[in-house]
């Protein structure tokens, strides 16, 4: 490993050690609520505090007859717009405090995007890697049966997270309708299998929003060399459930899929990697590392590959203060949740490198799962022409809005960006206004213009 590899890793594990989930929320947040100047500072607090914290510990039998101990956690985060809507995650590094800062960034995703949604979030600290399928089971119906009424259709709706899947959310709606028989419940968990009441198109959501978005962001941006995902190289951390969609849809579009990674490290082909291959292989060995015809790279060394655009669909803070001035790429789209770090927000605003925040980029998942809730209550189906050409007008139109947001904050009078942002950003490296902090203040103002329009009870 070089130094430079190794300098890069250890400044990213020193800034995730000391920079905790809610931390980082609160930064994002004082950049956008600086340039609200006018409002409320109880306001501001409101908008700041989960509504409702949840920790629940309950025992497993394991397939072997020991019982083990597990812990799980569900955050309602806000109810202003409508029900909590959030995903659960099973993974060993899962914690309160993380699932408190995602269930914000739910928040703010879905004033946003504008789905009459909360948000939430939720998950269970565990390994899945080295549970059966019969544990998982367990767990998920336990967890379930824990958090008990704070479920339900109208108000807490879950949804597949990090190492949860359809099936996961098969589990969590026959374990709800055990206990509240003579119901619909359908609407109480989206990303369920298609034939217990999924929506068409919910498993490729995220990875189909992230397209729109890029797409649409290219068209309007004139980004210097990249005037659309046709010919662009792109580079994908992570390839899991979104970033395999992610690379497979990119491609469709006529990108060139430089290097993708997972949790054992990266690979590189220069003329762009077989995808099909990939995904064979990986289903054979459990890793992508390793596929004939590319070169095996470390995660370090895949986000600072050159490109056009660069896709964090992996976890957390991976782009960070020790590696984001090694960043190559042209665009960051965020397909993961809280990929960047706010030092890394910065160092890359400051080189003139936008970033599509996460809250914008990934909400097509979220978007999906509020059209999957429509049909459920409705009794209906949409086919899947009708489910993308409405989630392509939302992406389209959350691009749009943040886009001149955007605009009018860094006082952008030109219709493309790169000509106009890097002088700026030289002469005035701190103030500048980046692609989140429009998203936020956008999101922020309808939080607080619903919640004074509706009146604080009693």
């Amino acid at each position: 490993m070089s130094d430079s590899v190794s300098t890069s890793q250890d400044a990213a594990a020193s800034e995730a050690h000391e920079l905790k989930p809610l931390e980082v929320v609160e930064q994002h947040l004082q950049q956008a609520f600086d340039c609200l100047q006018d409002l409320d500072r109880g306001l501001i607090a409101m908008l700041s505090q989960p509504k409702r914290v949840m920790n629940v510990n309950f025992p497993v039998e394991m397939d072997d007859g020991s019982l083990q101990m597990f812990q799980g956690y569900r955050v309602l985060h806000s109810q202003i717009l409508g029900p909590g809507k959030g995903g659960i995650r099973f993974h060993p590094q899962v914690s309160g405090e993380e699932v408190a800062g995602l269930a914000a960034l739910m928040t703010w995703k879905c004033a946003l995007i504008d789905v009459p949604f909360g948000g939430a979030k939720g998950g269970v600290t565990c390994n899945p890697k080295c549970l059966s399928e019969n544990e998982l089971r367990h767990i998920t119906r336990r967890y379930i049966s824990e958090l008990g009424d704070n479920i339900g259709p109208h108000t807490d709706i879950p949804a597949p997270d990090l190492y949860t899947d359809e099936r996961t959310m098969a589990w969590v709606y026959d374990t709800y309708d055990i206990m509240h028989r003579g119901r619909n419940n359908l609407p109480v968990v989206t990303g369920k299998p298609l034939d217990m009441g999924g929506s068409q198109g919910r498993l490729e959501a995220t990875g189909r929003g992230c397209l729109y978005t890029t797409e649409r962001f290219l068209a309007k941006a004139g980004l210097c060399d990249v005037e659309s995902i046709r010919n662009a190289r792109v580079v994908i951390q992570g390839f899991g459930n979104v970033g395999a969609v992610v690379a497979r849809l990119f491609r469709d579009a006529g990108a060139i899929i430089l290097a993708i990674s997972d949790t054992q490290g990266g690979i590189f082909n220069e003329d762009g990697i077989d995808l099909d291959a990939a995904s064979a292989f990986k289903q054979a060995h459990g890793t992508v590392v390793g596929l004939p015809e590319t070169r095996t790279i470390t995660n370090q060394d895949l986000l600072g590959l050159e490109c056009e655009i660069l896709i964090p669909a992996a976890l957390s803070h991976q782009i960070c203060c020790g590696n984001a001035k090694n960043i190559r790429a042209k665009l960051v789209v965020e397909a993961a949740n809280g990929p960047t770090s706010p030092a890394a927000d910065r160092i890359l605003n400051r080189r003139g490198i936008p970033v599509l925040p996460d809250i914008l980029a990934n909400a097509g998942g979220v978007t999906v799962s509020y059209f999957e809730w429509v049909q459920n209550i409705e009794n209906e189906q949409w086919d899947l022409s009708e489910v993308n050409a409405k989630l392509k007008r939302k992406m389209y139109h959350g691009v749009d809005v943040v886009f001149d947001r955007w605009r009018q904050l860094a006082k952008i009078t030109t219709p493309t960006i790169m000509e106009t942002v890097v002088k700026p950003i030289q002469n005035n490296q701190d103030t500048f206004p980046s692609l989140r902090t429009a998203a936020l203040v956008i999101a922020i103002e309808r939080l607080s213009r619903v919640t004074l329009e509706r009146g604080i009870w009693p």
